[in-house]
């Protein structure tokens, strides 16, 4: 157990943090600058060429950056595009490897939480 002293409003208080085990192995490291990665998808669509799964917006923002094409093959946990939310950046990331079946989404755009950015198939 860690004790800090935190001053909120010009009241001071003491806390205590537990510390909870250690990060699991493979785990990413935080990104130092205000960068958040997001897993988000729906549930996987069947079609005739397989498999394919939605990523969704998964809190309301602007699409910063797209980092992949339609077509592109993607690994999991690649970069597919970056999406600002209360001035964070947050970077989307693909749930598997796959290729990217069709962009929903463009740069400058607005999205809501639940909306279509792409598809992998």
């Amino acid at each position: 157990m860690r004790r800090f002293k935190v001053t909120v409003n010009g009241h001071s208080y003491e806390v205590e943090v537990e510390e909870e085990g250690e990060r699991p192995t493979g785990a990413r490291p935080a990104h130092s600058h205000a960068t958040q990665r997001h897993e988000q998808v729906a549930p996987p669509v069947a079609d005739s060429s397989g498999p394919v799964e939605q990523i969704v917006a998964p809190l309301p923002g602007t699409v910063l950056a797209v980092k992949v094409t339609a077509g592109q093959a993607v690994e999991s946990g690649q970069v597919l595009l970056v999406l600002e939310a209360m001035k964070m950046e947050n970077e989307i990331v693909a749930p598997r490897a796959g290729t990217v079946k069709e962009l929903q989404a463009r740069q400058g755009q607005a999205v809501n939480t639940g909306d279509p950015l792409l598809t992998i198939g």
